[in-house]
């Protein structure tokens, strides 16, 4: 439910009509030269509080340092990096080859800000998945409200502190708050809004940015199967399904959600995982290298699924433990359609093992659920793996690796109906924060030739057209 514009709290109606009344100053000075310079002070501004930043996150979850560095300041600094080196061409109209019907004119597509646009970014990665999107918005030459997670409140207050210390407040600014703040928000004529979240939650952006037919980037999640075939590097495999599936703890939206391995290569499998998880996490939930559940909400939601999952058959063979927002690194195997784990999004350190025998069982499994965000494939044949991608669909697959694909700012980044709609990084999220405008000169058209009134020489010519066009 979206609030009536009339119930909207004075500072944040402020902040949009302040954003609102530069769009047309803003079109016409905000150049090259000022995206670039905002781009630089950005840069700038994660640089010197990284310290902070690695602080906050430890206090919100108990991020590791080197995580955060990794996760969180190097993806908007790549960003940062790759549209200062292309945003020049991106800018630049693009010309358009005429058509046999417009021959005698000229076409170009010219990218044109959308406007003042809204943020809202999600409290997994509250730091990164809040300023990847800036840089597309401000590249594309739009001024932007970010809205950080009320879940992760120091690493959202020190957001807001470093967009009030870079930026003014007509260009980019943060409004903190809980679910309130973000339907007040919602309730506003948003030119575009980016939103990072669950399935659910997107449906209710969606469905507000609908009453002002405001566009959306809607970035979800979902169950990323990964398959582990028989020919599969089983060490390379095992260190990038740990990485993958924990890191952050599972609280990775294209994290691997549950692993199909083929019976012949399980056992040797198993035993090459669970080597890879104790060399990286081998204090369990206590492991300095593992970050902590965000909060008690999310842990006591975890406990649950594990809970009915062991209470309906399955069987935990590694892992489990888990004290106050802290959980170890957990593998379980038996896992049938009813158990709860089958069905939602786990997002979290619990990894569910299924054995399979014939992939189209697997392709079947996969095909029968929401299209998800990523899918990922350990395989050496390459028939196999094109024939797996050919009879599924996701937003990306990854082969032979897990997650990274992520930090790739030439691929598009998004999901499929319910795993997301449109996508960022790079070129594509300029493309999503701006309008493509279509510009069409006349310079000697003929088409006026066979204006009306349709005499027999104009309809007879229509004729010789219509031949000439097959």
């Amino acid at each position: 439910m979206t609030e009536p514009a009339s119930s909207i709290p004075e500072p944040i109606a402020a902040a949009f009509a302040h954003q609102r009344a530069g769009i047309v100053a803003r079109r016409q000075d905000f150049g090259l030269a000022e995206r670039r310079d905002a781009l630089v002070r950005l840069a700038a501004a994660i640089k010197e509080n990284e310290q902070a930043l690695v602080t906050a996150l430890a206090k919100d979850f108990g991020k590791p340092e080197a995580e955060v560095i990794l996760t969180e300041l190097m993806p908007v600094l790549q960003e940062i990096r790759h549209t200062l080196r292309h945003l020049r061409r991106w800018m630049r109209p693009q010309r358009i080859a005429p058509t046999v019907a417009v021959l005698g004119t000229s076409a170009r597509i010219r990218s044109e800000a959308r406007g003042v646009c809204l943020i809202i970014a999600p409290w997994n990665y509250p730091f990164s998945l809040a300023l990847g999107p800036l840089v597309s918005a401000l590249a594309a030459g739009n001024s932007v409200i970010i809205k950080p997670s009320e879940m992760t409140p120091a690493t959202s207050a020190l957001l807001t502190r470093l967009i009030e210390q870079t930026f003014s407040p007509t260009l980019v600014t943060a409004i903190e708050g809980g679910v309130e703040t973000s339907q007040a928000l919602l309730a506003l004529p948003f030119d575009h809004i980016f939103f990072t979240g669950s399935p659910a939650v997107g449906k209710i952006v969606m469905a507000a940015a609908a009453k002002h037919l405001t566009s959306v980037t809607l970035e979800l999640g979902g169950k990323s199967p990964t398959i582990v075939g028989p020919d599969a590097d089983l060490n390379r495999a095992a260190a990038w399904i740990a990485f993958g599936k924990f890191a952050n703890a599972g609280q990775t939206c294209i994290a691997p959600d549950h692993i199909f391995v083929h019976h012949s290569v399980k056992q040797a499998f198993l035993s090459a995982l669970r080597d890879k998880i104790a060399n990286a996490y081998g204090d369990g939930h206590n492991s300095a290298h593992l970050a902590g559940i965000v909060n008690e909400q999310h842990a006591r939601r975890l406990s649950r699924l594990l809970g009915d999952a062991v209470t309906k058959g399955a069987k935990v063979i590694l892992g489990g433990e888990a004290e106050g927002n802290r959980m170890a690194p957990t593998l379980i195997e038996a896992i049938t359609p009813e158990m709860d784990i089958d069905k939602e999004e786990i997002f979290g350190p619990i990894l569910p093992i299924m054995v399979y025998s014939d992939i189209e069982e697997v392709i079947n499994r996969i095909n029968a659920r929401p299209k998800p965000l990523a899918l990922y494939v350990f395989d050496k044949r390459r028939a196999e793996l094109d024939r797996i991608v050919a009879a599924t669909s996701s937003g990306s697959v990854g082969v032979n690796l897990t997650v990274i694909q992520y930090s790739h700012t030439g691929l598009p980044f998004g999901g499929v109906n319910s795993s997301g709609i449109g996508a960022s990084h790079g070129h594509h999220g300029f493309r999503a924060f701006s309008h493509e405008r279509a510009i069409l000169v006349n310079r000697f058209s003929a088409l006026p030739l066979i204006f009306p009134p349709y005499t027999d020489r104009i309809k007879s010519l229509i004729g010789f057209i219509k031949r000439a066009l097959g």
